[in-house]
């Protein structure tokens, strides 16, 4: 471990770990707008439009997505919107069996009745109630100032073909907060969803609060190639919308730090589709902590301990010096870009590069890199 000094480094692997144990590859929390609903689709469809799925599936599941996200952006306490624990929430969990889609809001206690008397009575019905209460909802039903009469969680479960899962975790003594579970393609056992509906919600929710006390607003999960990259650079563009100052030099920085994960990190696996990695932004006393994880072959951690060592004691003058002197050497090979990339992150942040490795077998060790904005 070197240069650890900004956060605790060795959480990266901890989350990192968490993710994969429960197949969670993507989670937003934070202020949901336009931009960053169309933001999260598309790059959820993205990684759709790659797995092994039939195309029915893969339309029943966006569908819900887009309806979810719908409702938080509708639905989500504007006036408590600023503080930690009444951001919104969205994640999707894939396994090789089913998918699992969560969105979380903030809501007031009085709304509680309303919204259990709604899901109670949507879980009640089957497929062909469900059409016909639907349709009558559609023609009868009162508009509230927000949107539908529950038009969105009556399609949910349309879709999805299974019961609504739900629960509300007080917040204060006015507020409380809404998580909504929906697993699509599962079996119709009963007593199989609610369990595996109650441990499922019961992981997102713990998870949730660990997102709640490091203050982090997004984490992306998975295999990252030039696709899913872009696609991530879209939603964390959005999420930057309410911080102009820095959006610029933030956008930068990330775009190299996942170029990094593409281009030079490692995949243990050898399956196809690019390097498995996990990033997510952070924050901490009024400072942004971009954070990247990601497998290295051994043979390549010396070097790239030394590169982080030598940029991390350069001034900004020797810096500017050892990047243009790097940038002309004409011969430049792949592990001379890597340290074009790392000059490159330590001259846009002007801070000191954190970062860390874990030794994970005898091929393969973890390194997670955090830069200061």
């Amino acid at each position: 471990m070197a240069e650890n000094k900004f956060a605790n480094l060795d959480f990266s692997l901890s989350l990192f770990d968490a993710m994969q144990k429960d197949n969670l590859s993507y989670i937003y929390r934070g202020i949901f707008n336009q931009q960053i609903t169309d933001s999260i689709l598309a790059l959820t469809e993205t990684n759709l439009q790659n797995e092994e799925q039939s195309s029915k599936m893969k339309k029943r599941v966006y569908a819900i997505m887009v309806e979810g996200l719908q409702n938080v952006t509708r639905h989500q306490n504007e006036k408590k919107i600023i503080d930690n624990d009444n951001l919104g929430l969205f994640v999707i969990k894939r396994t090789e069996e089913r998918y699992y889609i969560t969105t979380g809001n903030s809501t007031e206690k009085t709304s509680i009745p309303i919204i259990s008397k709604l899901i109670k009575k949507i879980n009640s019905l089957d497929k062909d109630e469900l059409k016909v209460y639907y349709k009558q909802v559609l023609n009868e039903g009162k508009l509230s100032n927000k949107g539908g009469a529950g038009l969105g969680l009556i399609d949910m479960a349309r879709k999805s073909g299974n019961k609504l899962s739900y629960r509300f975790i007080d917040i204060d003594d006015i507020n409380t907060y809404f998580y909504l579970h929906t697993i699509p393609s599962l079996t119709n056992d009963e007593n199989e969803f609610n369990k595996i509906a109650k441990e499922s919600l019961d992981n997102i929710v713990e998870i949730h609060n660990t997102l709640n006390i490091e203050d982090i607003r997004l984490i992306y999960n998975g295999m990252l190639n030039q696709e899913s990259l872009m696609g991530l650079l879209h939603t964390i563009e959005g999420h930057m919308s309410d911080i102009p100052d820095m959006k610029n030099k933030m956008f930068y920085i990330v775009l190299e730090m996942l170029q990094n994960i593409v281009k030079h990190g490692n995949n243990p696996t050898n399956h196809e589709g690019g390097n498995p990695g996990i990033f997510f932004i952070s924050q901490k006393n009024g400072e942004y902590l971009l954070n990247t994880g990601n497998y290295i072959s051994i043979d390549k951690v010396d070097d790239l301990k030394e590169k982080l060592k030598c940029v991390n004691k350069l001034s900004d003058t020797e810096l500017q010096d050892y990047y243009a002197s790097s940038l002309m050497d004409f011969k430049i090979n792949d592990d001379k870009k890597t340290g074009l990339g790392i000059i490159d992150l330590r001259i846009k942040s002007t801070n000191k590069l954190s970062y860390y490795f874990k030794p994970i077998n005898k091929k393969y060790q973890f390194f997670a890199l955090q830069i200061k904005l």
